[in-house]
């Protein structure tokens, strides 16, 4: 399980997004016209949620699925739209406020929205989890320690995304800290994906999971690769 600079760094993830950037990224996740740097990144978030969709089964009826730092809630609604019984939790109350506000009433019995960590106990078992850009913000044996906590409690895959480590994403983070607070999220933690795989398979606790399908999305500002993992 993660370890104390988990739980320090969720503290700040969540001071950026219920406060700092709340409003920004109610925007971002919404159909109004944005600047150029946030169009780039919309289009890179919308590009790798339809990936994570699509790794999904088309009909997710009677299944149970975690939408773990599900923001807004768009991909909640999507999978809901399909049938799934869906968890979406998010540090932030804001957007959990917000996320609540659009949820459509045809949809209000399949999606529970919450407030809290991404690996609360009380949340009950998945078939299916999805963590979009959830672990970003954290260094790999933290993010591991939440993948070994997603993996006890679910049945079928998990899907994550990590930054990968690149000379352009490096380069961008550090033109990205030139812009106004607002404009940035919190520093994420680049990894080559040699090392998650490498982490993945070494971990006794993951033992009979694997990695399938990966995808890396590059759309501006925005870079991420999505993984799979499975439990046959």
């Amino acid at each position: 399980m993660p370890g104390m600079s988990y739980q320090e760094r969720r503290g700040q993830i969540e001071a950026y997004f219920d406060r700092t950037a709340a409003e920004a990224w109610k925007r971002l996740t919404s159909d109004a016209p944005v600047s150029g740097i946030r169009a780039t990144v919309r289009a890179g978030r919308d590009e790798m949620r339809a990936q994570l969709l699509d790794w999904l089964p088309a009909d997710l009826t009677g299944r149970r699925l975690l939408d773990a730092g599900c923001g807004t809630g768009m991909l909640a609604l999507e999978a809901a739209r399909r049938g799934a019984s869906v968890h979406a939790v998010d540090l932030s109350p804001t957007l959990i406020a917000n996320a609540r506000e659009r949820l459509p009433a045809e949809l209000a019995g399949r999606i529970e929205f919450a407030v809290g960590d991404m690996l609360a106990p009380d949340a009950g078992d998945f078939d299916h989890v999805v963590a979009m850009d959830s672990l970003i913000h954290y260094e790999l044996p933290d993010a591991l320690g939440v993948l070994e906590g997603f993996a006890a409690r679910t049945r079928t895959s998990v899907l994550f995304t990590f930054a990968p480590r690149t000379p352009a994403l490096t380069l961008m983070h550090a033109v990205g800290k030139l812009f106004p607070r607002s404009d940035r999220s919190p520093a994420i933690v680049p990894v080559a994906e040699g090392k998650v795989r490498a982490a993945v398979a070494g971990d006794a606790r993951l033992a009979g999971w694997q990695v399938g399908r990966t995808r890396r999305i590059s759309r501006g500002f925005y870079t991420s690769q999505a993984m799979e993992l499975t439990c046959p």
